[in-house]
């Protein structure tokens, strides 16, 4: 990964104010920190682009344990996810995002080692991140789970993730999330479900017509996703805890909302 990759100074003028500081203790004792939080977030967010190992960290970075202690702490705080929120509800106030048309998918990771939270599929064993996009193509909710379990039955669990104030009005996707019973329940939070029906359906049509040519932008959840896949750390599970990996998720979905801050 290039140097450019960096936190550049207005990256870090967001982020700084939400990096809890670290006290000193009155006895003066323990070991003082020698490399400052913005050093080590570079080294995590080379990780998190090339998917290298810790301990493979170049040397222009904090070595990998120091950051690996710094990024385990911060996963346990959900300093990562806070920082998503923030960036996220912000950008909302500021009419940066758009709740009137999103978008949902799911996506395979692999899990490599050993993991918790990962199921079986034909493709092997591996993690399932579903994933809301608003009508821009910018993360707005993003769930971390099995992969065994079928799409249609995690929609509810993704948009209790939401991280925008508002909720989605319209969420589109394809034939996977045609179901009666999932409309019906969306319908009662005031969220209308569109979704092509199933070659198979043997029930009568409930779609309209009309709000089904919105399918046809469905695209933007897809170039998400292909913007998602620069980041290997996320696209190969090697982190054994459910929340280092997710951190890394949602660092990367940090990153994306960032380009549309600056």
């Amino acid at each position: 990964m290039s140097r450019r990759e960096n936190l550049t100074d207005d990256q870090w003028a967001l982020i700084k104010p939400l990096i809890p500081i670290v006290a000193v203790r009155e006895d003066g004792k323990g070991r003082p920190r020698i490399h400052s939080d913005r050093e080590v977030l570079n080294g995590i967010l080379w990780i998190l682009r090339t998917g290298a190992s810790w301990i493979d960290l170049p040397g222009r970075f904090p070595s990998g344990s120091t950051c690996f202690r710094r990024f385990s702490s911060w996963s346990k705080n959900g300093l990562f996810r806070l920082i998503l929120e923030t960036l996220a509800q912000d950008l909302e106030t500021r009419g940066g995002i758009d709740l009137s048309e999103c978008f949902i998918d799911g996506t395979f990771a692999v899990a490599k080692k050993g993991a918790q939270v990962f199921g079986k599929t034909k493709r092997g064993k591996g993690t399932k991140l579903m994933v809301i996009t608003d009508a821009n193509g910018l993360p707005l909710a993003v769930h971390t789970t099995s992969a065994s379990p079928h799409e249609v039955t995690l929609v509810e669990a993704t948009i209790n993730e939401t991280f925008t104030v508002g909720q989605p009005t319209r969420i589109i996707g394809d034939r996977a999330y045609d179901s009666d019973p999932l409309d019906e329940k969306l319908a009662l939070k005031g969220i209308e479900l569109i979704a092509p029906h199933k070659d198979n359906r043997v029930k009568p049509a409930t779609q309209d017509g009309r709000q089904l040519r919105r399918y046809k932008r469905r695209w933007k959840i897809e170039r998400f996703f292909a913007w998602l896949n620069k980041f290997k750390r996320v696209i190969t599970r090697y982190d054994r805890a459910i929340e280092h990996y997710e951190s890394f998720v949602h660092i990367a979905f940090i990153k994306i909302i960032l380009r549309r801050y600056l």
